[in-house]
């Protein structure tokens, strides 16, 4: 068995890790058992880039035991458990992931997907699907050369062969929807995060706990009184900023969609410009999607000692070359904490080196909404397969009652009862002719 991980004498630490989220994930441990009754994944290589977490592996558990065949790189440096991935390597999984890794070594091990040659592909910001692509359509990108040289060439025909894809949260989707608008997607995907049951909770409940804890654990600070600026009002700024509030911390929102500038507003935050927020914020997390949302023109406006935190995707969120080209020196003052000493004295302090700051600093989320996040994956998985040759190259949400399917068997996991409508309410809101 093939695999790449940093010490493989973690791995009864790994095993500990996973059987205690496994605990908290039962919808994913009823699908389990049905994939393993009925073998629907049997024969299936799955290429899978995603944060190698104890959650991962329990979706991991569950695609083998529908008789799929897993290549797991991760889709961040620094987001990898070491004791989760010996422990994978154990049970037999081909893993190729270790906390901190280079960029060519990051890029190396999304080769090793690839050259699985999978039937669908796993993503967690479009890092394997965009190399993929890249290889295909010729481009230069660094990820598709360090492929390119990995795999000796690259066979346009393995794409062909590729039932469809999934991806997980919102920064892929929007690589995904650029392609398909450029028509350039070579296969169909399925946009997890689009789904209820995804990003209700995980992108809001999920990344507003874990953010907020990873910041807590990198630094000790206490948020009671701090003043916060969440950059982005989307469901993970939501949930950001409700968190925040909840420790006690003066909450300000910037964004740049009008109608969520007021959803803020009418759910009691104060929203203003970055360039007026930089002014007064002792905390800054970042949760847009998009580059260099605090960049120099901010950074000189910060106060003394300002914390610098990203919560997005990509290490791309905070200008980082702003703040390395302002600094007259830089040193590591603790584990995942950098601080950057300015000319005229002021400190600003990075976390996590713009990373993920609730994978590098923290767990991650927690198991319980992971549940239905890799739930949701695990049946676009099947679907996909179930509907090879008969979806078209293009975005796709998964189908509506998949979506309930998880939501009622959550409710039953946690002993909770909803009421059903009667026939005759069914009617009347199927009816246009019943009125007053």
């Amino acid at each position: 068995m093939e695999y790449a991980v940093k010490d493989l004498s973690l791995a009864e630490r790994g095993e500990l890790r996973i059987q205690w989220a496994e605990r908290s994930m039962p919808v994913l441990r009823l699908l389990r058992e049905e994939f393993e009754r009925g073998k629907p994944l049997s024969g299936v290589r799955i290429g899978m880039s995603m944060h190698v977490t104890a959650e991962t592996a329990v979706l991991v558990e569950a695609l083998r035991a529908g008789g799929a065949e897993v290549y797991l790189a991760p889709c961040n440096p620094l987001s990898t458990q070491d004791d989760v991935a010996a422990a994978l390597a154990k049970r037999g999984v081909h893993v190729y992931a270790w906390r901190g890794m280079g960029r060519r070594e990051y890029y190396w091990a999304i080769s090793k997907a690839i050259e699985a040659e999978p039937v669908v592909t796993m993503d967690d910001g479009a890092d394997l699907i965009s190399t993929l692509h890249a290889l295909y359509y010729g481009e230069e990108s660094f990820g598709a050369q360090v492929a390119r040289e990995e795999l000796g060439g690259f066979d346009p025909s393995l794409v062909e062969r590729i039932a469809g894809g999934t991806e997980e949260t919102t920064t892929g989707v929007l690589r995904l929807r650029a392609m398909a608008r450029e028509g350039r997607l070579l296969y169909p995907v399925i946009a997890v995060n689009e789904s209820r049951t995804k990003y209700l909770f995980d992108n809001r409940y999920g990344t507003g706990q874990s953010a907020l804890d990873g910041i807590m654990r990198a630094t000790n600070v206490l948020m009671a009184g701090k003043c916060v600026v969440v950059a982005g009002y989307g469901w993970v700024g939501r949930g950001i900023a409700m968190r925040a509030r909840g420790l006690g911390a003066r909450v300000i929102v910037t964004e740049v969609d009008p109608v969520r500038a007021l959803e803020a507003i009418y759910d009691g935050f104060e929203v203003m410009p970055m360039r007026e927020a930089a002014k007064v914020g002792d905390i800054f997390i970042t949760a847009t999607g998009d580059v260099s949302v605090i960049r120099r023109e901010h950074m000189e406006l910060m106060k003394d000692g300002a914390i610098l935190a990203n919560a997005g995707h990509f290490n791309v969120e905070i200008a980082i070359k702003d703040l390395e080209s302002m600094a007259v020196s830089k040193r590591k003052i603790r584990e995942h904490v950098e601080e950057y000493q300015l000319k005229d004295g002021r400190r600003l302090y990075l976390l996590a080196e713009g990373r993920l700051v609730n994978l590098v600093a923290a767990e991650g989320h927690p198991s319980e909404v992971m549940d239905m996040s890799f739930s949701n994956q695990a049946l676009a998985v099947k679907y996909l397969v179930e509907n090879r040759g008969k979806l078209e190259r293009r975005v796709y949400t998964l189908p509506e009652e998949l979506d309930l399917m998880i939501a009622r068997l959550k409710l039953r996991s946690l002993g909770v009862e909803i009421d059903e409508l009667t026939e005759e309410q069914r009617r009347y809101l199927e009816s246009w002719t019943l009125g007053t």
